[in-house]
């Protein structure tokens, strides 16, 4: 038997970081399906559950578990050339490449959901619950770009995708399949691995970018 298959696999991925990325797969999705249909509350519903997320993932990516902050995998733009120059190693995490995609991602994240608080429909019947802030040309403004933000994040799940797809192909690593279970059995736990944080942090953060978005649907009480 080698070696491979006797040793245990790595931790890779904590549960929180899996329940965030997968929520985000279902709930974009169901954004997409609820405003094709006019289902604007389970539109506006779906949007403020995207905003509790990304709040969430933003504090996960400061005290989370060792792959999920963003000092593991944000790197120099040096370090992103080295790594596609030496076609990449294995290592727990994103790879300095992904890293950068996950920081795109969120901000254009942060952007969709944003401009959606804000965004009135051409009635001003379907609204945003912060659109009262602005004058109905602004809102209508955060409504383009509401629109051209999903446009955008359609292209890089498009390259997302393709990207999953070319190491499962090329470089023979299934990376869907840790982000399932949480260990990656191609990496070596002594080579490094998930440090995974106190359970009680994510009961405090996921509460609390839960009440934000609560907040946000109140319109903060003003």
């Amino acid at each position: 038997m080698s070696d491979r298959r006797c040793r245990r696999a790595a931790r890779v991925w904590d549960g929180p970081t899996r329940l965030f990325h997968w929520l985000l797969v279902g709930l974009f999705g169901f954004s997409w399906w609820s405003a094709e249909n006019r289902e604007m509350e389970w539109h506006v519903l779906s949007g403020l559950t995207l905003l509790g997320l990304l709040v969430f993932r933003l504090l996960w990516g400061l005290f989370g578990g060792s792959t999920a902050r963003f000092g593991s995998f944000v790197k120099p733009p040096r370090a992103v050339i080295a790594y596609v120059q030496r076609k990449g190693t294995a290592a727990p995490g994103h790879n300095p490449l992904g890293g950068y995609s996950v920081l795109a991602m969120l901000l254009l994240l942060a952007v969709q959901v944003t401009s959606g608080l804000f965004a009135t429909d051409v009635d001003g019947l379907d609204s945003g619950p912060l659109s009262f802030l602005l004058s109905f040309d602004q809102s209508r403004l955060a409504a383009e770009v509401h629109e051209t933000a999903f446009n955008i994040f359609l292209v890089l799940i498009g390259i997302h995708i393709l990207s999953v797809l070319f190491y499962l192909t090329i470089r023979r690593r299934n990376l869907v399949l840790p982000m399932l279970k949480g260990t990656d059995p191609a990496l070596d736990p002594a080579d490094g691995e998930l440090v995974p944080a106190a359970p009680w942090k994510f009961l405090l953060l996921a509460g609390g970018a839960a009440g934000f978005a609560w907040l946000t649907s109140t319109g903060f009480g003003l």
